[in-house]
């Protein structure tokens, strides 16, 4: 049976409004009990069955609303980029130096481990392995972070010359790249040292480096826009 078909039957099972919850609520309630299970239990035990079950919501209803498993799990990781992006943009923005970029880039470490982030990545990157089309889907949610990065970049960095020598565009894919392999890391062996000791050998180069090329903080009093 096709797409269309699992779709129609779906929605046959569940009768329309028969569970008695708006549509609305179920889709909220399946996408928070799938980025859930998939922190608790791993890729391969996030199913339509447990992730229905975690919801309290038919299983029909997993169709229904996202057309496959893969709908589903890939709404999962856009609702945690969304609530990362307008976390770590407020911190981002205020960024007008090296040493507020490397605390904010420190954040979204500690954050991303602490809040579950990284886990669903990890996951269903492992997932994309035997998922086909997961994997492209991922990478492409991936790409707007690299335009975060370069905005906090430029508004960092702007007017030192860094951006001669090196565009944000590419300075900004290679922060991104960094920050998420020492989230990979720091997720697998469950050892974030290696991390925020390089965190901190950044931070007491970073006055040094902003000493050199002009890219300092605003003076104390003054207001960051």
């Amino acid at each position: 049976m096709g797409r269309a078909g699992r779709r129609r039957g779906a929605a046959a099972a569940i009768g329309g409004a028969a569970t008695g919850e708006r549509s609305g609520d179920a889709r909220r309630r399946l996408v928070e009990a799938a980025i859930g299970t998939l922190v608790s239990d791993g890729f391969a035990r996030t199913t339509a069955r447990a992730v229905a079950a975690r919801a309290g919501c038919a299983q029909a209803l997993v169709f229904y609303h996202f057309g496959s498993m893969s709908g589903l799990l890939l709404a999962a990781l856009d609702a945690v980029s969304d609530r990362r992006r307008v976390a770590y943009e407020a911190v981002l923005d205020r960024a007008r130096g090296p040493v507020d970029l490397i605390e904010a880039a420190e954040t979204v470490f500690r954050r991303d481990l602490d809040d579950g982030h990284t886990t669903v990545l990890v996951e269903l990157l492992a997932g994309a392995a035997s998922t086909p089309g997961l994997g492209t889907e991922v990478a492409a949610r991936l790409a707007p972070w690299t335009e975060v990065a370069r905005r906090a970049l430029d508004a960092a960095l702007g007017g030192t010359g860094i951006e001669e020598l090196v565009p944000t565009g590419e300075l900004a894919h290679a922060t991104v790249a960094l920050l998420l392999g020492l989230e990979l890391l720091g997720h697998l062996d469950g050892d974030r040292r290696p991390a925020e000791a390089l965190f901190a050998r950044a931070a007491r180069l970073a006055p040094l480096f902003g000493a050199l090329t002009g890219a300092s903080a605003p003076p104390a009093g003054e207001e960051r826009s």
